[in-house]
This record gives C-alpha cells, sequence and structure tokens, in this order.
C-alpha cells in the first residue's frame, strides 16, 4: 500500500482542498501518514499571499526532498499555479498542478502509481470549480462555496492564482452540508477568495444559499468567513439577526483605515461606509444583555506611498471608530504583476516592521477589552475533540476561547456557560 503525506499551507481554503484530496485518496486505497514518516508520495498545497509565502514554500519542497529523496512530491495551490516552471525543477517533484487543474490530481497522480502514463512533471485540465469541505475534526468542517476574484486589487496576485469567480449552485453545497452533518460535525466555516460574491456563475444570491444551509438538519452553527463589507448586504444582516444559526462573528477585510490609501488600492468603498457597515451590524444583533459581535479585521501595513500620517489615520480609525475584535496584521508584500509593485514609493521594511508591531499591540488591547465587555453573559461552547495538559477548549458564538478541565462527554457538544 503506497503512503502519502500532506503539507497545506496558506488559508482555510487550502485546507478544505487539501482535506478533499486525501479522502479521495484513501477511497483509492492510500495510507495517509505524518509527512515524517516514510511517506512514498508528498502533497505540498500551497500560498502565494506574500513574498514569503513563495520562500516557506520552497523551502519544504526542498526539506522533504531531502528526507525523502525517493519519494515524489506532487505540488498544487496558488503558488503552483504562478510559478509553474520554477517548481518542476525542484527536486524530487513529479506533477504539478495549477488553479485549473485541481480535479486531475487523484486520477494523474493514481494513474502514475498503476503505471498507466508517462512519469510527466505536468498534467493539464480545465476544470471550473473543484469542490471541497475539511474533515477529519469532530466539531468544525470548512466548506468551501466560492473561488476565484474579479476585483484585481493593486497589491493582489489571487485573481491570478485563483481565476475569475465562481461557484457550483446552493443545492450541492447543502448536499455536502449534509455529508458534514453526518459525520456528526455540528459547525461549518463558509470559505471562499471572495466569499460574498457567491452566485456569480450559478445566478444564485449568496443569502439564498445561507438560508438553504440554515434548514441543514444536525448543523447547529455557521460562521462566514472573509467576506468584503460591500457584499455583507443590510438584508443579509437583518436576516442573520432574526435568529438563525449563523453567529455574531465576521472576518472583514478593511485594509487600511485611510481613504487615500484605500483610493490607490482600489478598493471598492471608503472608511464612512466601513464604519457604517460596522454600525449596522451592531444596531441589528446587539442587544441589552447579548453577546458583543466579534469583528475581525485584515489590515495591511506599509502599502506605497502610505506616509506616517495616513498610517496614522489607519491606526486611529481601528482605535477610535471600530474598535474590533482582533486585527489580522500583513506587512505590504510586493507582488510581481500588481500595479502597486510597480510604484517608486515603496515603504521600507523597517518602517512596516514598526507599523506592524503597533498594530499587533492595538489588536492586543482591543481582545482583552472586547473579552471584558463579555463578562457575566450567557454563552454556548461547541467545545473540540484534542486535549493538552488536561484542559479541552471550545469557542463561544462570537468566537470567545473558553478552556475547562478535559471531560470525553463533552467532545462535540455545545455546553452553556457565564463568561
Amino acid at each position: 500500500m503506497k503512503k502519502i503525506a500532506f503539507i497545506t499551507l496558506g488559508c482555510k481554503l487550502n485546507y478544505a482542498e487539501t482535506s478533499t484530496y486525501e479522502r479521495e485518496f484513501v477511497r483509492n486505497g492510500l495510507q495517509v501518514v505524518p509527512w515524517d514518516k516514510d511517506a512514498d508520495i508528498f502533497l505540498v498545497n500551497t500560498c502565494t499571499v506574500t513574498e514569503h509565502s513563495d520562500k516557506k514554500c520552497r523551502n519544504i519542497i526542498r526539506k522533504l526532498h531531502r528526507l525523502r529523496p525517493e519519494a515524489d512530491i506532487v505540488v498544487t495551490g496558488c503558488y503552483a499555479q504562478l510559478k509553474k516552471e520554477e517548481i518542476s525543477g525542484i527536486g524530487g517533484v513529479r506533477f504539478v498542478f495549477g488553479a485549473e487543474e485541481k480535479s486531475r490530481v487523484v486520477p494523474a497522480v493514481m494513474d502514475y502509481i498503476s503505471g498507466n502514463r508517462p512519469q510527466s512533471s505536468c498534467e493539464t485540465g480545465m476544470d471550473r470549480f473543484f469542490p471541497a469541505f475539511s474533515s477529519g475534526e469532530r466539531t468544525r468542517s470548512f466548506l468551501k462555496v466560492q473561488d476565484g476574484c474579479d476585483y484585481f486589487c493593486a497589491y493582489c496576485t489571487v485573481p491570478f492564482a485563483r481565476g475569475a469567480s465562481r461557484n457550483i449552485p446552493v443545492a450541492r453545497l447543502v448536499a455536502q452540508a449534509e455529508e458534514i452533518a453526518a459525520e456528526g460535525i455540528r459547525e461549518i466555516v463558509l470559505t471562499g477568495v471572495n466569499t460574498g460574491d457567491f452566485g456569480k456563475s450559478t445566478g444564485e444570491k449568496f443569502i439564498d444559499l445561507l438560508k438553504a444551509l440554515n434548514r441543514v438538519e444536525g448543523i447547529e452553527r455557521y460562521r462566514i468567513s472573509s467576506i468584503e463589507p460591500n457584499l455583507l448586504t443590510d438584508e443579509t444582516v437583518d436576516w442573520i439577526a432574526s435568529g438563525t444559526k449563523f453567529l455574531p462573528h465576521f472576518h472583514i477585510p478593511l485594509q487600511s483605515g485611510s481613504d487615500t490609501v484605500l483610493k490607490e488600492m482600489g478598493r471598492r468603498y471608503d472608511t464612512a461606509f466601513f464604519e457604517s457597515k460596522i454600525r449596522y451590524i451592531r444596531e441589528r444583533m446587539e442587544r441589552p444583555g447579548s453577546l458583543k459581535v466579534f469583528f475581525g479585521i485584515d489590515v495591511i501595513a506599509g502599502f506605497p506611498g502610505e506616509t506616517g500620517e495616513l498610517f496614522m489615520e489607519t491606526f486611529s480609525f481601528l482605535r477610535d471608530r471600530i474598535k474590533p475584535a482582533f486585527i489580522h496584521v500583513f506587512p505590504y508584500s510586493k507582488r510581481a504583476g500588481t500595479r502597486a509593485a510597480l510604484r517608486r514609493d515603496q515603504v521600507q521594511d523597517s518602517v512596516k516592521t514598526d507599523r506592524v508591531r503597533e498594530l499587533e499591540l492595538l489588536s492586543d488591547r482591543l481582545h482583552k477589552e472586547f473579552i471584558e465587555s463579555n463578562k457575566g453573559m450567557k454563552a454556548r461552547v461547541l467545545f473540540e475533540s484534542s486535549e493538552r495538559n488536561g484542559m479541552m477548549a471550545g469557542y463561544t458564538e462570537n468566537y470567545i476561547k473558553v478552556e475547562r478541565p478535559y471531560d470525553s462527554s463533552l467532545t462535540g457538544r455545545i455546553a452553556e456557560i457565564i463568561l
């Protein structure tokens, strides 16, 4: 029996896709092993969101080849889409699959194992959408509902790596959610490249998907991963607030709190719109005695042309006007092929590092304030199966981590607590 190991880098979308590859390989008779346990095949699902991501992918592929020179390495994901020739030249790499070749991964590898095909380094295919969801956990699954992006922001290579915005129909996603529920999983996180853009290729609406998923028996909680502020409509917010399985937890990319920088980035909103969206969600979902809404906000530090004054506009916007529960901070990374990479007013790396540090300190403070603002409130925690130092953990509806002594009877169950 051939042994295969999986290494995943990057976003939760990649994890959902890797999990789908894993299920298919197991169905085809392969044995899944840890990456350091004599695998015959390594599958590396890559990320290319920053220059550091590219470097990390290359280093991991080379490390695997040194570890098992006789093993075949299969590389897929965003880095594979943009740098196919570069990856093909790394020792041990047998196959490289780009964004439009994901449905070819399992058939091509199985044909290679059985000796039915030449040992080529590249396969081709033109699938439009690769359905995927994660499995293997008893509490939560990531369900891919959308792929690709049509926005082409000035700093981002994702549209080149993932292609145009597309999705499969609501009915197929409901069937996948039912399959997830049948495994005993109680929470689903909807994931995608531009999640709220669902419906581009099927003529359906994002809220149609939410309503259909809400009716799936066995799934008790849903979270929406990253969603653009201009795509999180008032209609959607009103429906979620009316009493649904969708939780008060939103991950919304801001990228900058400066209107000048937002315009240069090519974003589709300004700070006034963003602030009004956050305010509206809070007004609709935060009632007296209820949990506060968790907002995770993405911010890029050091975009070309971001002066100290413009950075302080972002800092003040977050500190004084938005006050999110958490800030996901990323230093700007120069990416070939993007408009921002051509600019001459690049910010020094040392300055970017300082700005990242300032925003991370702000995030720590805001997160503590958010937890304190929920003290004394009732919350429902979905406890996870893992045990560490005699403790188990879970998350409330609004994503506050709760720990307690390990109790196997609570695994995969929702328990009511007082924060």
